[in-house]
């Protein structure tokens, strides 16, 4: 009898209709697009999934997987949405809206509490229309297919202190403008550079990027080495945190894990795997992106280019829904040693050759001393200005001026933007700061800048024959060049790529 009871149970749970974490109360789904809804039960088995007046029947596949999808629906809710089988699911508090995956590195994790003006803007995020899933960090080896300790969180103050300062704001601010409800795939890890996020094949199909792969190889293999190191360092340090406790003092930095450790963060793919590749079958919108300050170096400087290009269109591949919007952060005003920030953002900006894509610029809202600035609320507006303009073909100024042309005009330059908006401008009424040109030696000075319309004139006593230009060509640039709108300029250089 025992037996027979304990097959029977076996069965039983064989049998019950399974859902990934992302299928789950207070989702949100994705309006105007055939929406995908999956899970598992017994092959063979009839499932019938019901949303408001629209059902939908399929049969599970002998690995065990269902899916089905919906017909578009129009932004709304909430709606009750059930799965039956053997057993049956019911999903609470469902929204139609829009889907965004925010995705990156700290600038991307950055807590809503620790950003500009936090306490009143925590306070006033009463926003049910928002919902946010936060993806846990999660290095895998393998791609994953589901994800654990995850669930669609509403907007309010008690859960937005812990969201994404620059997905809230960009949420936020389409809610507003679009009149719909937002929801927010939140994937992201700090510290982490692109290759980690980047799917192996796409990184093996391409011989360029085998450095990262090489590279990670080389670590691996040295690690036991440098995990003796790291044990070695880890115990000092343990003493002088205790010491400087014990001293009302602060505690120095804990030691880093060594790269090439099993499971390490930066591990080539091993972010896709395990937070991008669960969220390949949900129907979203497209995807904002903050992140290259790990890829900043003199290697990663020629390489980025490629590396970001081939992770957005490899994204773009395995979501399965053509060249969905991809818009990102250019990396903010910073003085980081040994370093060269300039060269990524021009990667950045020539990334913009890819078909729908955009660019939200944050050299005027950085912080020298500091890899994350604070002010997320402008870096969220005009990623949302730029999804305004590229995935709803809204007609507004979204971008700052960017350098289109240049003339030499006997001993000055002068220089051609689109993007000028109501026309060209000094910030704050100033001088215009930030140019530099050169003779053909490359030789680069200050140059005096001066509007004219919407062009710019440069010249400098010590370039007689100018050929090249430079604008906010440093890692922390003083520039000032704006459209009326008030959005800067893109730094750029035409000495090259």
């Amino acid at each position: 009898m025992k037996a027979i009871v304990l097959t029977l149970l076996a069965c039983a749970a064989q049998a019950a209709v399974k859902l990934p974490a992302l299928i789950s109360d207070n989702m949100v789904l994705q309006q105007r697009m055939p929406v995908r809804i999956w899970g598992s039960a017994t092959p063979g088995e009839e499932v019938t999934v019901t949303l408001g007046q629209t059902s939908v029947k399929a049969f599970t596949l002998e690995d065990g997987r269902f899916e089905v999808f919906l017909p578009p629906l129009n932004a709304g809710g909430p709606y009750e949405m059930t799965i039956a089988g053997s057993n049956t699911i019911t999903v609470k508090n469902v929204l139609i809206g829009e889907v965004w995956v925010a995705s990156g590195q700290s600038n991307m994790v950055w807590l809503l509490r620790n950003s500009t003006n936090a306490e009143r803007e925590i306070a006033a995020a009463n926003h049910p229309q928002i919902r946010f899933f936060q993806v846990k960090t999660t290095v895998a080896a393998t791609p994953q297919t589901d994800v654990t300790d995850a669930s669609w969180k509403i907007c309010t103050p008690e859960n937005a202190p812990v969201f994404s300062g620059v997905a809230y704001f960009f949420a936020r601010h389409l809610m507003e403008t679009r009149g719909v409800p937002i929801g927010i795939l939140q994937s992201a890890v700090g510290g982490t550079p692109a290759q980690a996020w980047t799917r192996h094949e796409a990184l093996f199909d391409d011989v360029n990027l085998h450095w990262y792969l090489d590279n990670w190889e080389k670590a691996v293999k040295s690690y036991p080495q440098q995990k003796i190191k790291y044990e070695q360092a880890l115990a000092r340090w343990k003493k002088e945190a205790a010491a400087a406790k014990a001293a009302g003092k602060q505690a120095p930095r804990a030691p880093q894990q060594p790269q090439g450790a099993p499971g390490h963060p930066h591990s080539p793919s091993g972010l896709y795997n395990g937070m991008i590749a669960p969220l390949l079958d949900y129907v979203i919108r497209g995807a904002i992106w903050y992140q290259g300050e790990a890829n900043a170096g003199p290697t990663d400087n020629e390489l980025y280019r490629r590396l970001f290009g081939a992770m957005i269109l490899d994204w773009r591949k395995q979501w399965g829904q053509g060249q969905f919007p991809f818009l990102w952060v250019q990396l903010a005003s910073f003085n980081p040693p040994g370093r060269e920030w300039a060269y990524v953002r021009d990667s950045q900006t020539a990334t913009l050759e890819l078909a729908n894509t955009g660019q939200a610029l944050a050299i005027d809202a950085g912080e020298p001393n500091d890899i994350h600035p604070k002010d997320k609320l402008t870096v969220g507006t005009r990623l949302a200005l730029a999804a305004r303009a590229v995935a709803y073909g809204e007609k507004i100024v979204h971008s700052g001026p960017v350098q289109r042309g240049v003339t030499r005009e006997r001993n000055a330059l002068r220089l051609w933007f689109d993007h000028v908006g109501s026309g060209l401008a000094a910030k704050d009424g100033q001088a215009l700061t930030g140019f530099r040109i050169a003779n053909s030696d490359r030789r680069f000075f200050k140059a005096e800048a001066v509007l004219d319309g919407n062009t710019v004139v440069l010249s400098s006593p010590f370039v007689k024959e100018p050929v090249y230009a430079r604008y906010a060509w440093e890692s922390d640039p003083v520039a000032n060049l704006i459209n009326k709108e008030g959005l800067p300029a893109v730094p750029f250089r035409t000495d090259g790529k």
